[in-house]
């Protein structure tokens, strides 16, 4: 091949690559990522304690009673109690805190886990605080591990003489392993002779597929839909088995399983995310804005000199409507994602207009989308 040609090959063979790579199906879809065994989920945890180490920057006690309520407990159960009559002590360097955490499935005692610790009073900042032991309870008032540690907080401050600067956020921080499980949850793994997988969305058409796919790898009647969320697996009853048979049942893969159309709308930021599912009708859609301008102009009355009148301020407003006309655009059927989302850049309407536009859609019937507001 002459060295001369090679370019122009390449510029033919690009075009065609892309072309194939266009063509080829998107990855398909693994069970373990639309589904997972029910039963087999965390718990929350959450305590109330201690800070202290602080740099002159915890709860202030004259505002905060519950901080020396708190701190007279805890050295009470030391064994140390203040002399009757003796006022409680201005602690500057201790903050109360609520300390949450996440009890994974399957935690056995003595395992760590991370914890988040997030001020409760008015403390300036928890930085090179140190967490006291405290006893996480779960929602049967149970205690099921034990925090204490150093925090590490993602941010930094400093004030002198009525300035202040931070960066971040210093009223919550974190301790990685900073709790002990204490207390295992029974997990319904082993019960019963079948499993049951719940979906991530409710959609019929994904839990029949699923169950399909499942019958092709282990038999016909392994899996048996049982409506558009909940698909029911037969597993083996031995521990060993079923773990193995999970773990397989997870890595197979859903040909074509495309998700259910769905137009995610956020009405207080104004964002607005498309799946890839969304597809448009044929419509027609005029669109305008329409804009208040107000201005106040003060406008002083001076009396004259011998009136023995008095100055008077008053506000002279001027109101001004502006209404920018809007052209009826048709908007064609959209097959694909990248021909909705060109139709409405081609509306030229801002992420707040489209909210109501997309709702507008959505009712005329040419929107073939569930839209979510969040």
């Amino acid at each position: 091949m002459k060295p001369a040609f090679l370019p122009h090959c390449l510029r033919w063979l690009l075009p065609l690559l892309l072309a194939l790579a266009w063509a080829l199906p998107a990855q398909a879809a693994r069970i373990k990522e639309i589904a997972a065994v029910q039963g087999v989920r965390s718990n929350q945890l959450s305590g109330y304690g201690l800070v202290v180490g602080l740099d002159g920057t915890g709860d202030q006690s004259t505002q905060m009673p519950f901080t020396a309520q708190a701190m007279a407990n805890y050295l009470q159960q030391m064994g140390i109690s203040l002399p009757p009559g003796t006022t409680a002590p201005q602690l500057k360097n201790v903050a109360t805190v609520v300390v949450t955490a996440e009890l994974p499935a399957f935690a056995k005692p003595g395992q760590a886990i991370d914890v988040v610790v997030s001020s409760v009073g008015n403390a300036k900042s928890l930085r090179g605080g140190t967490l006291i032991a405290t006893p996480l309870r779960g929602a049967d008032g149970q205690i099921y591990a034990l925090a204490q540690g150093n925090l590490v907080v993602g941010g930094a401050g400093a004030s002198a003489g009525g300035s202040k600067v931070q960066i971040n956020h210093l009223s919550a921080g974190r301790i990685p392993d900073g709790a002990q499980v204490e207390r295992s949850v029974p997990t319904p793994l082993d019960e019963g002779d079948t499993i049951t997988l719940g979906l991530d969305a409710s959609d019929f058409q994904l839990a029949r597929k699923v169950a399909l796919a499942i019958n092709a790898r282990s038999g016909p009647g392994t899996a048996t839909a049982l409506d558009g969320r909940t698909v029911q697996v037969r597993a083996p009853r031995d521990p060993g088995s079923r773990v193995s048979f999970i773990a397989e049942l997870e890595e197979l893969q859903l040909p074509d399983s495309t998700p259910a159309a769905k137009v995610v709308i956020n009405a207080r930021t104004g964002s607005v995310v498309l799946n890839q599912a969304v597809t448009l009708g044929p419509c027609a859609i005029a669109h305008g804005n329409l804009s208040v301008t107000i201005s106040s102009t003060p406008v002083i009355s001076q009396p004259n000199a011998f009136s023995q009148g008095q100055t008077v301020v008053a506000q002279q407003s001027a109101i001004t409507i502006q209404q920018q006309g809007g052209q009826v655009q048709q908007m064609p059927a959209s097959p694909q994602l990248a021909d909705v989302v060109r139709s409405l850049n081609a509306l030229g309407a801002t992420p707040q207009d489209l909210l109501a536009i997309l709702q507008a859609i959505k009712a005329a019937g040419a929107l073939n989308a569930e839209l979510e507001v969040i």
